[in-house]
């Protein structure tokens, strides 16, 4: 079994569970994601996830963090954890982009990584007049996309005259100092997002579900031909980690009830949100809090439940977990001091400065 390693959502559009909890008021500033972080990374965390979205896609009037800029001051402010931002393709040039990273990958000394994502909020490119196609066409638009940014981001001359996109000898410097070229990360679990995991990214995440879903998920898409190194495996949930169980579901029943107030703002994320996508697909057959799978995975429990699910998903391949909490950085602390050492992960004590910024 891999490594395990521990990764964070960052708060690009605050609270992950329910948007309107007196123990975690709304928040999505930059200043509350940079002091999130840099405790994550003081605490022993591996990696920090920026969603990219240019608009909330849950609260129109409510504030959103921009994930490039974003991405780019936490390289500088880090110095261990890994900076990931995610990228929907429609929105940026492949050259230009590709840019964006190495010039990142340059600010962290090695330490980024980038997610492409297929995208799911037609209003997000609609009202800026930006093209949204079919399902399986942006993700052969973002097939395209992604093997000219790999190429360009490892230094390559690149001349390619392809449906989308036409290079004629372009090459970026510098690249990377430190490796190969930024990490690639890639979500989405339908027939093309497989295949393009299994052929361009270093690291397949998947959304929160139970482990022997998972489990099926992996064994598919390893067994799928593959150039170069294996493919890693990340997960998605939302922890609720108690000295008890039944404290546990309690909290999980508070998530729960306060999650009905955000019905409103669900049935427009649900109108604007593309049918076909299969992460939507299946979260519509599951009952959970948060994003992307959210409790689905069966993070729910005492402290002694927890790490050994963990444990179990590492051994079905899962090597990187993304995690969610709420009250966010409260419950970052409380897994890193009671989970991480069941794991045989030492948790470091955050630094009085951060510890008396915490909500």
């Amino acid at each position: 079994m891999a490594s395990i390693r521990f990764g964070v959502w960052a708060p690009v559009h605050g609270p992950r569970a329910a948007a309107h909890d007196p123990l975690e008021p709304y928040d999505a500033s930059w200043a509350h994601n940079r002091a999130t972080v840099l405790e994550a990374e003081a605490l022993g965390y591996d990696a920090t996830l920026i969603a990219q979205h240019t608009v909330n896609p849950h609260f129109a009037e409510r504030d959103q963090l921009e994930a490039w800029t974003s991405a780019a001051a936490l390289a500088a402010l880090t110095s261990r954890i890994e900076v990931i931002a995610a990228i929907k393709p429609g929105l940026f040039h492949p050259v230009v982009l590709a840019k964006m990273a190495l010039q990142i990958e340059e600010i962290s000394g090695g330490r980024f990584a980038i997610n492409l994502v297929n995208a799911w909020n037609q209003a997000e490119f609609a009202k800026a007049g930006l093209p949204f196609p079919d399902h399986d066409a942006r993700y052969a638009y973002g097939r395209e996309w992604l093997g000219l940014v790999e190429a360009l981001t490892r230094g390559e001359t690149v001349t390619r005259d392809g449906e989308h996109f036409s290079l004629d000898a372009y090459t970026l410097r510098p690249t990377s100092r430190h490796r190969a070229r930024p990490r690639i990360y890639l979500g989405g679990e339908s027939e093309p997002a497989r295949a393009l995991a299994a052929e361009l990214a270093d690291v397949w995440f998947i959304n929160g579900q139970p482990i022997e879903t998972v489990a099926s998920l992996i064994g598919d898409v390893k067994a799928r031909p593959r150039a170069g190194e294996p493919l890693g495996f990340g997960l998605s949930a939302f922890v609720i980690a108690r000295e008890t169980e039944a404290e546990a579901r309690a909290e999980h029943r508070r998530l729960i009830a306060l999650a009905e107030q955000d019905k409103p703002a669900k049935a427009i994320q649900k109108a604007n949100t593309d049918p076909k996508v299969v992460m939507f697909q299946t979260m519509a057959r599951q009952s959970f809090v948060g994003t992307n799978g959210g409790t689905a995975a069966g993070l729910v429990g005492s402290y002694d439940q927890i790490a050994e699910r963990i444990d179990a998903f590492g051994r079905a391949g899962v090597e990187l977990f993304m995690l969610q909490f709420q009250p966010l950085r409260s419950e970052l602390r409380r897994f890193a001091e009671e989970i991480f050492p069941r794991l045989g992960k030492i948790a470091a004590p955050a630094p009085a400065k951060l510890q008396s910024e915490a909500r």
